[in-house]
């Protein structure tokens, strides 16, 4: 019989690998904290109207990319391909957004039907977060410093800042007019897809992979001289709030996001070391979508940072080690009546010492076969619980990775001693 695979583009995350993914999560965890972010958990299927509703009806992830079914009642649902449109949806749902200010994070699987290739996956991990209620460009400051202060955390090298502004819905549609007219001068070196959208979402040419549509995109006019005074003022707010706070960044007039709703600020950090997915972070501030899901109008902005390409950059640039082994591995050679004594020893310890790494030996096996098992995990020390060491009321207690260190025998009621000794801070920080 033929083994099942897992899906093309959704891949296991092995244990050898987890210990990145936990460093990059603990640290997360420790800033939102800092800086009064509250976690939301979402659920990962919603009614497909929410996302064409806030995505785009035209746009490449409501079009092509999400996986998209009926249900038994015959509603038409999908599986997320972005956490925003479902933080603003429960948002409104429970009444957490008007004249409220909130700080909200989420993380958690999102699905996109693209074709797999490094850093872009069908299934593929985001933290997510979210400002609500609070209007002026400060606060977009506030969360790019969050990201410049993250990347230091983690030990990251090599990212840069691009920003841009799509201003408000008035100065956009006056762009947008100019936009048209500009490619239509050019229709016949647009590819098909181009021609397709040039009438209904003309922004998305800015950002064409089609090199021919590509080629004449770079010659098309900036929003920038299009913006009215309150998109200017906001976006030169910004800028003046980075330079204060010496964050350096780069105006990218071409930079226009994927999705719809974006208003106002638009950036993105971006690595050169992850080839064509270079882009690790990215958000910006989408004022009118809670009005439009429904709910009062309400100033927000956030972001989205891709998981599985912060991995990849923390394990390429060393910033993350391997996990080390645990701190004992509790070796029980001989007859199997030793078993209860060694669960006994190694619950007792956990209690003593609490953030101890200890794996039992279980299922029996000789001495010399359990010493290798204790070498291949990695383990500091093999603590060493035989017939005789029961009767004596006594382990022997041998380092693994330093050869110059003897072999010790020591009472049973004193190991928890000697392994706070010789361990110290480094499995849990006991006092």
């Amino acid at each position: 019989m033929k083994a099942i695979q897992s899906i093309r583009g959704m891949h296991d995350i092995l244990p050898d690998d987890i210990h990145a993914w936990q460093f990059l999560e603990s640290r997360l965890r420790e800033l939102l904290d800092g800086y009064g972010y509250r976690e939301i958990r979402l659920p990962a299927v919603e009614f497909t109207d929410l996302f064409a509703r806030s995505i785009g009806d035209v746009t490449d992830i409501v079009e092509k990319e999400m996986y998209t079914f009926e249900d038994r009642n015959g509603d038409r649902l999908s599986l997320r391909p972005e956490g925003t449109a479902g933080c603003v949806r429960a948002g409104i749902e429970h009444g957490l957004l008007h004249n409220q200010v909130q700080r909200l994070w989420y993380q958690g699987p999102m699905f996109r039907h693209e074709r797999p290739q490094k850093g872009r996956y069908r299934q593929f991990h985001q933290v997510g977060m979210e400002i609500f209620g609070v209007p002026g460009p400060d606060v977009d400051a506030e969360l790019l410093a969050f990201t410049a202060r993250l990347w230091k955390a983690l030990g990251l090298r090599n990212l840069r800042l691009e920003l841009n502004t799509l201003g408000t819905p008035a100065s956009r549609l006056r762009y947008r007019e100019r936009l048209i007219g500009y490619f239509e001068a050019h229709r016949d070196g647009l590819d098909v897809e181009a021609v397709r959208r040039l009438h209904e979402n003309p922004l998305r040419l800015l950002d064409s992979k089609h090199p021919e549509t590509a080629a004449i995109a770079r010659g098309a006019p900036t929003l920038i001289e299009d913006l009215d005074t309150e998109s200017r003022a906001h976006f030169d707010g910004l800028c003046a709030h980075l330079d204060a706070l010496d964050i350096a960044y780069t105006h990218n007039p071409r930079l226009v996001r994927g999705l719809d709703y974006y208003t106002h600020t638009v950036f993105e950090w971006i690595t050169d070391e992850l080839g064509a997915q270079g882009t690790v972070c990215a958000g910006g501030r989408y004022d009118g979508l809670v009005e439009q899901l429904g709910g009062r109008s309400t100033p927000a902005i956030g972001l989205a940072m891709g998981l599985e390409r912060l991995v990849s950059l923390l394990v390429d640039q060393g910033a993350v080690t391997a996990r080390a082994g645990p701190d004992i591995y509790l070796v029980v050679p001989g007859d199997t009546a030793a078993g209860p004594q060694a669960l006994t020893l190694a619950e007792r310890l956990r209690d003593q010492l609490p953030g101890l790494q200890l794996l039992l030996n279980c299922g029996g096996g000789s001495m010399k076969s359990q010493m290798k098992k204790a070498d291949r995990a990695g383990a500091r020390y093999a603590v060493i619980l035989g017939p005789d060491e029961i009767a004596a009321g006594t382990v022997v207690v041998k380092a693994l990775r330093d050869p110059e260190s003897s072999q010790l025998t020591v009472a049973q009621q004193d190991l928890a001693a000697l392994m706070q000794a010789r361990l110290g801070r480094q499995s849990g920080g006991w006092n």
